[in-house]
C-alpha cells in the first residue's frame, strides 16, 4: 500500500509531460506551417520558366534610375516593383507611378507602405503576372529583368508602347535596342531607351 501514492503521482507527472509535450508539438507545427506560408512567395519563381527572385534595388540603382528619368513626367510603371522603392521615388518625382508583382507578400507590403508614408493616391500596385499587364497607358517604364527575359520583354515593349517612351532597364539591357544613355557600371549599371519604330 505505501507503493499506490508514489504510483499515482508518476502517473500524474507523465501526464503533464504528455500534455506539454502535445503543446510542443502544436506550436512547433505551426510555427513552420507559417513559415512555410510566408517563404512559398519567395521561392516559387525559383520553378517559373523565368526565375526572377526578389532582390532590392540598391542606393545606387536608386541614383540612377532618378538620373534616367531627369526631366520626364507622365505615369511611370516599375515592372517587377518588389518592396516599392522605385515606385515610391518616382512618385516623390512627381511621376503617377504604379507597380506590377507577381509576389503577393511584397504587393501587400508596398500596399501598406504606400498608406503609411501617405503616398497611396500618387502610387498603386498590381498583383499580376507582367506578361498578361498592358504596357500602352505608360510614357516611362522601369524594370529588374534578368537577361533571360529581356528579349522577350523588348518584343513587349515594340507591341505595346508609343513612340517617345522611355524605358529604363536594369541590371541587363535589352538585346537590340540601342540605349541613348548608359549609367553606372557592374550590377547597378542602368541602360536609358527611349522607343522610335
Amino acid at each position: 500500500m505505501e507503493f499506490e501514492p508514489n504510483l499515482d503521482s508518476k502517473i500524474q507527472n507523465t501526464s503533464k509531460l504528455s500534455q506539454f509535450g502535445k503543446a510542443l508539438i502544436y506550436t512547433t507545427g505551426g510555427l513552420a506551417v507559417g513559415v512555410s506560408i510566408i517563404c512559398i512567395p519567395f521561392v516559387s519563381p525559383a520553378f517559373r520558366k523565368v526565375c526572377l527572385p526578389y532582390v532590392p534595388a540598391t542606393t545606387d540603382q536608386l541614383a540612377g534610375v532618378t538620373a534616367a528619368l531627369k526631366g520626364r513626367s507622365g505615369r511611370l510603371l516599375d515592372i517587377g516593383s518588389g518592396d516599392g522603392r522605385i515606385v515610391f521615388t518616382a512618385a516623390k518625382l512627381g511621376f503617377k507611378a504604379d507597380g506590377v508583382e507577381l509576389n503577393p507578400v511584397l504587393v501587400y507590403f508596398s500596399r501598406v507602405s504606400a498608406l503609411i508614408n501617405r503616398q497611396h493616391r500618387e502610387t498603386k500596385f498590381y498583383r499580376q503576372n507582367l506578361w498578361k499587364f498592358n504596357l500602352t497607358p505608360y510614357n516611362n517604364i522601369v524594370i529588374f529583368g534578368v537577361e533571360q527575359m529581356m528579349k522577350d520583354f523588348e518584343k513587349k515593349i515594340l507591341l505595346e508602347v508609343k513612340d517617345g517612351t522611355v524605358v529604363v532597364a536594369c541590371r541587363f539591357p535589352l538585346p537590340n535596342m540601342i540605349p541613348i544613355e548608359t549609367i553606372g557600371h557592374g550590377v547597378d549599371t542602368i541602360w536609358k531607351y527611349v522607343v522610335k519604330r
